[in-house]
């Protein structure tokens, strides 16, 4: 049985409509956290859930890119990525897709005993319509040890 580490939670957005962020080609932070692994004896694992949500008048299926990266020591690895296409409505038809998706990074380097996790959504080049963030938004992970 696994020992708990640490858990965290960024919250960006916590309510519907709370936001309107266009989503672009260029990756945009959505979450960020960082967990304690101090006391961790064996393989650490990390789980890790997130939610978006956006809405698109796009009459065509569209795919939105999610992507979980751990960052050490300023270099950044990618240990997640997520590309769920968005509902198809009619044309001039909001749709509007909750996004919510879980995943884990098993045995990660803990340098100094802590590990930084962000999350990120952009959508592919090309795309002429882009979909818009309308919230909630949240990330949440937590770290155990073996």
């Amino acid at each position: 049985m696994g020992t708990f580490l640490d858990a965290q939670t960024s919250q960006n957005a916590s309510f519907s409509d709370s936001i309107s962020i266009p989503v672009t080609t260029t990756p945009a932070l959505f979450g960020s956290l960082g967990l304690n692994t101090a006391g961790a004896s064996g393989p650490i694992r990390v789980e890790f859930a997130f939610t978006a949500t956006v809405t698109s008048l796009l009459s065509l299926l569209q795919p939105i890119t999610i992507q979980i990266y751990r960052v050490s020591g300023g270099v950044s690895t990618l240990v997640y990525s997520a590309a769920p296409t968005l509902a198809v409505a009619g044309l001039g038809v909001a749709s509007r897709t909750v996004i919510s998706l879980s995943g884990a990074d098993f045995n990660p380097p803990a340098p100094d005993n802590f590990l930084v996790y962000q999350a990120y959504i952009s959508i592919p080049g090309g795309v002429a319509i882009a979909p818009t963030r309308v919230g909630p938004e949240s990330f949440s992970a937590a770290a155990y040890s073996n």
